[in-house]
């Protein structure tokens, strides 16, 4: 191109010679493949409480933005003894799923569905990003963590029974294979979206073979990614530094009950659990659902005053439609959730607001590029 032709370009562009070309211009980022515009099937479960209010949200942006997915509904729900055989079959054909809260119903003798769906469908990583959103004041500043968190096994592998009466058993188990393959797909992760630092969560001084196999696993994965730095650090110690100096954490991986106490600890910092994405993932089929499992299925109160805060699993949509190789729609409903949180006009009562789901959702769609 000539000199003459750059200038011109340039003065059309709105910048000199010299200077970056203005923000609002558009680069070739992303080349899709033949056939990558053709609309996904999604399951969606609404779930439990606050679920089909946040499921019902995503439902209405996907359709503002005439996103190309489509949705497979299913009824299931925390009191069932088990999630129906269809339903299980639709994300093994779909691949991909949308996920209201499931309450879990606390002692007895009934099964955990989220642990079920996890173990049949072997999503063995969570993931959750915990990031203070602009606009939206916390007690901390730059935080910018995620949270992954094997998901199969550890205390959560369900390997319960009493012994004799008033005496029970809880087995912790910990493998070779899921500490290895949770260590590289943190790892992966920190190298492909250009994170600096893992930090594995343990506590192998009181755990030693347990979290010790935990700790030697991330240790030997650590070696191959030589560009990424590794740290460890004590559960406990863990918990005291996320609440004083949450800014040093970038990545962290942590076996399964470590997992679930930190990333609820990381969202109340960095939020609260009603904004931060997340899901869960394994080598064929993922699941996108709020980040953070506390409050999930709110309450019956949130239910009736129709309040209950969409920006979760909005954000978790986002994250889908990467998942799905829909980078532009996910960039327009990542940009437009942040556009709403930061002008403050529209917030439910957990950040400080008083508006209602659906008034949420009309400013969502409102601000949409």
């Amino acid at each position: 191109m000539s000199r003459r032709s750059l200038l011109k370009l340039r003065h059309l562009l709105g910048s000199t010679p010299g200077s970056p070309l203005p923000l609002g211009h558009r680069s070739v980022t992303y080349m899709p493949r033949p056939g990558d515009g053709t609309p996904r099937l999604v399951t969606l479960i609404p779930g439990d409480g606050i679920g089909p209010l946040v499921t019902g949200a995503v439902r209405q942006v996907m359709e503002a933005m005439h996103a190309p997915v489509f949705f497979e509904t299913y009824e299931v729900h925390g009191g069932m003894e088990t999630v129906p055989p269809e339903v299980i079959e639709s994300i093994r054909r779909n691949k991909v799923c949308l996920k209201g809260g499931l309450v879990t119903p606390v002692g007895g003798g009934v099964h955990s569905l989220n642990m079920q769906l996890r173990k049949e469908l072997d999503l063995f990583a969570s993931l959750v990003n915990c990031f203070n959103l602009p606009g939206l004041p916390t007690r901390h500043e730059n935080v910018d963590i995620v949270v992954i968190r094997e998901n199969t096994e550890g205390e959560y592998s369900g390997l319960e029974h009493e012994v004799v009466p008033g005496v029970v058993e809880s087995l912790k188990v910990i493998t070779k294979f899921c500490s290895e393959r949770i260590a590289k797909y943190a790892f992966e992760y920190a190298y492909l979206n250009n994170r600096k630092t893992v930090t594995a969560v343990h506590k192998a001084n009181i755990m030693k073979l347990a979290d010790g196999l935990f700790l030697e696993s991330c240790r030997e994965v650590a070696t191959k990614y030589p560009s990424i730095k590794y740290n460890e650090i004590i559960v406990d110690n863990c918990c005291m530094q996320l609440v004083a100096k949450p800014e040093q954490f970038d990545v962290m991986v942590t076996p399964n009950l470590y997992g679930n106490l930190v990333a609820n600890t990381a969202a109340g910092i960095a939020g609260g659990t009603g904004v931060m994405p997340g899901g869960n993932v394994g080598q064929d089929h993922a699941i996108f659902e709020q980040g953070a499992s506390a409050g999930n299925t709110g309450t019956e109160k949130l239910v009736e005053q129709q309040k209950a805060n969409p920006v979760a699993l909005l954000l978790s949509s986002a994250m889908m439609l990467r998942h799905l190789q829909f980078p532009s729609f996910a960039d327009r409903l990542e940009t437009s959730v942040k556009r709403v949180i930061a002008k403050g006009k529209y917030r439910t009562k957990d950040l400080g607001g008083s508006s209602t789901t659906q008034e949420v959702v009309d400013a969502v769609i409102a601000n949409l590029d």
